[in-house]
């Protein structure tokens, strides 16, 4: 079966979106959701970019 990124339904705190691609690439959720962080004080882009994979991601199972 092929792999999907999909916003998680068990491992999630705001929307399931860093626990999705957590599950995806098999690392933990507290390293994305503090990249996720990061990229949105350093980068200012992050919230923007949360909202779009929050409305882009389907929700798994």
């Amino acid at each position: 079966m092929e792999k999907q990124l999909r916003r998680s339904s068990t491992n999630k705190k705001l929307a399931g979106v860093c626990g999705g691609i957590a599950e995806y690439f098999n690392i933990d959720p507290t390293l994305v959701r503090l990249g996720w962080v990061l990229f949105a004080f350093f980068a200012g882009g992050g919230i923007i970019a949360y909202i779009i994979a929050l409305i882009v991601m389907p929700e798994g199972n």
